[in-house]
């Protein structure tokens, strides 16, 4: 059994200010018993249809850090904001995530990365960050659900994004291989569809989580009728759906993100085939959650959304240290955070101030903290997601694996039912 580490985790307000970065270099220098101040990189794309929910993940890991009083064991602990999207793409951007993990590497006293919310950008810097000489540099993402970046999934994954032969990416949300077979059990089994017809964005997530589903509903007994890509720069989808009311779908899934033109395919979909609530069902995957403009579009009511992970409504109901920093959370912004990853956030941060607790204070330290020995374990009365949370140093991966089926009503994300992980 991993040791439990106890992340310094008194919920009492502080009124402390998040500062960006200084010190002592990275890895470099002696530990006098005082501790050293350390950087933790926050990497989230905050332009774009994501930056309503990285605005809120990046306000819940301030505020946290806050009431923990900036500390993690003796170090002293700062934050440092990423932005891995450009104004031009209004999303993740190949070349902004690429100069990003360069800028982590040079940062004196980064020892750790919170992030990042796209899979494909985590495809990008994690290697960059595993090959760092004073490391490998932790990395551990609130959002990545791409199998292959800690298990076999597609050809050379994970080894390609560890060429240093030491893991240091892990993650505390599950992964698509039990969230896209979470969707089609549900598809089967409760919306009793019969035939399915499978979008996907053409990136690494979209394309994984559409594969799952199109997978798992083939066992479940659906019928995919049709699999597809839809280009993300088309001003309309108007033929695309003419192509797929034609082979008489009673089920649409999007495997992708919504910051890829998924506001227009939402309004074609609905144009084309309906109503989300009537004959033809939608459904997506947690790409498609957190994001207000989707929230409020009257074609994007009836959707049914799976969330990898606990809603927020799930943890605020469960009481203890989710509800109190949820309460916290309200008093301190006016409301519940725009996105449940937000909470996810705080549960990376909370593993990350556990390593550097545990540690000297250097990058090689604070990975070693989580892949070495014992690793790292949150116990539940501390945890934000209210159960113990282990990190398995073999994998990266976390213990926890929770399916939420969402639907969006009344411009709410509204919890309909949690789902069982098999497998």
């Amino acid at each position: 059994m991993a040791r439990q580490v106890k992340v310094l985790a008194v919920l009492t307000a502080a009124a402390l200010t998040v500062a960006a970065c200084g010190g002592d270099p990275t890895g470099t220098g002696t530990d006098n018993g005082e501790g050293r101040t350390v950087v933790v990189g926050v990497d989230l794309p905050f332009q774009g249809a994501s930056k309503d929910a990285s605005d809120a993940t990046w306000n819940a890991m301030s505020l946290y850090l806050e009431q923990v009083g900036h500390k993690a064991g003796r170090h002293t602990v700062q934050l440092k904001k990423y932005d891995d999207s450009t104004a031009a793409k209004g999303a993740w951007d190949d070349g902004q995530c690429a100069k990003n993990a360069q800028d982590h590497v040079a940062t004196e006293n980064e020892v750790a990365v919170m992030g990042t919310y796209n899979s494909g950008c985590a495809q990008i810097i994690a290697p960059i960050l595993n090959s760092d000489q004073t490391g490998p540099m932790l990395m551990i993402s609130h959002a990545n659900t791409y199998p292959g970046l800690t298990k076999p999934w597609a050809p050379g994954d994970p080894d390609k994004y560890m060429p240093s032969g030491k893991r240091n990416y892990g993650r505390v949300i599950t992964t698509d291989d039990f969230q896209g077979s979470a969707a089609a059990q549900f598809a089967a089994q409760d919306l009793k569809v019969k035939r399915c017809y499978v979008l996907n964005d053409n990136e690494v997530y979209g394309k994984g989580v559409a594969q799952a589903f199109a997978d798992e509903a083939r066992k479940q007994g659906i019928e995919i009728v049709g699999e597809q890509s839809w280009d993300k720069t088309q001003p309309n989808y108007t033929a695309l759906f003419q192509q797929v009311k034609a082979t008489n779908p009673d089920c649409v899934y999007f495997g992708g993100i919504y910051d890829n033109n998924g506001g227009q395919l939402v309004k074609d979909k609905v144009a084309a085939l309906g109503p989300n609530d009537g004959p033809v069902k939608l459904m997506g995957p947690d790409g498609f959650t957190g994001y207000t403009d989707l929230q409020q579009l009257p074609e994007g009511q009836g959707i049914y959304l799976t969330f990898a992970g606990l809603d927020t409504n799930q943890l605020r109901a469960a009481g203890g240290a989710a509800a109190t920093f949820l309460d916290a959370y309200k008093a301190r912004y006016g409301s519940d955070p725009v996105t449940s990853y937000a909470m996810y956030g705080v549960m990376a941060l909370q593993v990350i101030l556990a390593a550097i607790e545990k540690s000297d204070g250097t990058r090689k330290s604070v990975r070693d903290a989580v892949f070495e020995g014992s690793g790292i374990t949150i116990p539940a009365n501390v945890a934000v997601l209210g159960k113990d949370i282990t990190i398995d140093p073999q994998t990266g991966d976390a213990n926890a694996r929770d399916i939420s089926v969402l639907i969006m009503k009344d411009g709410k994300e509204t919890l309909h039912k949690a789902w069982p992980v098999t497998g």
